[in-house]
């Protein structure tokens, strides 16, 4: 059964509800339009994530929570107002932090591939891969022109440290962190079957991106 409005009005009114009273006696109605919805995505786009990447978890038991860790949570709702999905690697392989990812919120939905938390020192080791115009990272700019649909993203330094090397690389090189994001109010296309088919089309493009991102992952090891 694919996302439909009532995903949505659920995430909504969980959130402004911010009860787990609220959240218990309405588990059928996340269970039918947001934990059910989610694990068809997952189904639908596992042969085509495990194509790039035969490493990947995709378990639909492993959608992010509703509910906040309390300990990390101070000052803040109990619950969030999105969920997503991460396709990546198990943490005892080096899982975290690199990944594509898919989420929905109330105002409609974003995937992408990147860092979800990155060290200094792999980003170190991306700046120079891309100085010395590694293999993979060819690979990766030819696939980020052929597509629209993906643009950069990343905390830029307010300073441009790279002045000499052209305007596109310095969009790579300036940031703090890294990765691939598309936000969408598609809602037509969110509450279709046509959905995963776009999401396995888009996430094939940038396949190479995520290739050059897990070989700067890799030479940290």
């Amino acid at each position: 059964m694919p996302f439909s409005a009532k995903s949505l009005d659920f995430i909504f009114e969980n959130y402004m509800n911010d009860s787990k009273v609220w959240f218990n006696d309405h588990k059928e109605d996340y269970k039918k339009y947001v934990t059910e919805p989610f694990a068809e995505v997952i189904s639908g786009l596992t042969e085509t994530m495990l194509a790039i990447d035969s490493s990947f978890v995709c378990d639909p038991k492993k959608i992010s929570r509703l509910y906040r860790d309390a300990r990390y949570s101070k000052g803040k709702s109990v619950f969030r107002d999105y969920v997503w999905y991460t396709f990546g690697r198990p943490r005892s392989e080096g899982g975290a932090p690199l990944g594509f990812y898919f989420s929905i919120s109330p105002d409609g939905f974003d995937y992408g591939c990147g860092f979800y938390s990155t060290s200094s020192s792999v980003m170190e080791t991306y700046r120079r891969l891309i100085l010395e115009d590694n293999k993979s990272f060819r690979m990766a700019l030819e696939a980020y022109r052929k597509q629209n649909v993906f643009t950069l993203y990343g905390d830029l330094y307010k300073r441009n440290k790279y002045p000499e090397e052209s305007v596109e690389k310095q969009d790579w090189l300036n940031r703090k962190n890294i990765g691939l994001s598309c936000e969408s109010k598609d809602f037509e296309l969110l509450f279709s079957d046509r959905l995963i088919g776009k999401l396995a089309e888009d996430f094939k493009a940038i396949a190479p991106v995520y290739h050059f991102y897990l070989e700067t992952e890799n030479q940290q090891k």
